[in-house]
């Protein structure tokens, strides 16, 4: 074999290497998400992937990387590349189509406004409920302590605000009554948490507080960390919907040629597969048939949507949670 033949089959062999790493590369997938959705999608993944490879006979990697919805949203937008985003609020999903990451159109790219679950938002208290509390107005008392994400740097945190506005509103009161509420309560928040899971540790491991605000699924998370028979949960009179939006993410997925897998991914979210597996974490799922069958888990509450009283959570970030905002000026630490 000459040296020019012997150069041809390297470069070839090198070429074909080459080929093969980015379609390698081209098949894995980064799902960038909320810190309470961590153990659904790790089930979640584990179902894509066989779903996967028994309909396109191709082996697929998927990782995910949680933290508070809103910090996520900034560090995608900082450049960490996602192909997928899966958030708890339609506001950090926006805040990445205003800067041209995702789709202008993004919460019309799939059903239900890009929205495959929801939750809700209830009262977490230690077993056996000490305090005796059952609704919102006991919030305010004098000797109970609220644990509760800051409102500036998680969906969970925002969401908890949110509802403890309306249901002051639910019940006939005035934006003005609502606001007196919110700043009693907060009054009451002896440390605000950065995302779910620390005020889960804050409230579990730190035992700080008497109740925790939080999502619906954060109960069977806590139980499968900690153990049943630590935390009760409490279902107010009434709570609002919290969506879980998606989006593809325009920027990294033109680069790194994995449009069709994030969308296949994302759709599947809307399967009856995955529809199950959000249940089986108390995710409320889309699917009529799935919520009905798991009518033990998801019990009954009078829940309100956002744009009742907020017209949408884009307006609700700019009155209440944007720098200076409603929450600026009711929160007062230390007074």
């Amino acid at each position: 074999m000459t040296t020019r033949i012997k150069f041809k089959t390297v470069f070839a062999t090198l070429a074909l290497a080459a080929s093969g790493l980015a379609s390698a590369q081209a098949q894995s997938l980064l799902n960038v998400s909320y810190d309470v959705a961590r153990e659904f999608y790790k089930d979640y993944n584990q179902a894509f992937i066989a779903h996967y490879k028994k309909t396109k006979g191709v082996d697929i990697k998927v990782d995910q990387a949680h933290a508070g919805s809103s910090a996520q949203a900034r560090a995608v937008n900082d450049g960490l590349a996602a192909d997928v985003v899966t958030f708890n609020t339609t506001t950090d999903v926006q805040f990445l189509a205003d800067n041209g990451v995702v789709a202008k159109d993004w919460a019309q790219k799939f059903p239900h406004e890009a929205s495959p679950t929801t939750s809700t938002m209830l009262f977490l208290v230690r077993h056996g409920n000490p305090k005796n509390i059952k609704d919102w107005a006991d919030l305010t008392r004098p000797d109970v302590k609220v644990i509760v994400v800051n409102p500036k740097t998680g969906g969970n945190g925002r969401y908890a605000y949110l509802a403890a506005w309306g249901s002051v509103r639910e019940k006939g009161g005035s934006d003005a009554q609502a606001a007196e509420f919110i700043t009693q309560m907060y009054k009451n928040v002896p440390v605000l948490a950065k995302g779910g899971r620390d005020a889960t540790a804050t409230f579990l491991q730190r035992n700080i507080g008497d109740v925790l605000i939080t999502f619906e699924s954060e109960v069977v998370s806590v139980e499968r960390e900690f153990g049943k028979g630590k935390v009760d949960a409490v279902y107010p009179s009434v709570s609002i919907t919290a969506k879980n939006p998606v989006a593809i993410v325009e920027r990294t997925v033109a680069k790194k040629g994995t449009g069709e897998l994030a969308k296949a991914y994302l759709d599947y979210l809307y399967s009856d597969e995955a529809q199950e597996i959000a249940a089986r974490h108390a995710i409320r799922p889309r699917s009529e048939a799935v919520l009905k069958k798991h009518a033990d888990l998801f019990k009954p509450i009078p829940q309100f949507a956002v744009a009742k009283y907020f017209g949408s959570l884009v307006e609700a970030q700019k009155v209440h949670f944007n720098d200076g905002g409603q929450f600026d000026k009711l929160y007062q630490p230390g007074k």
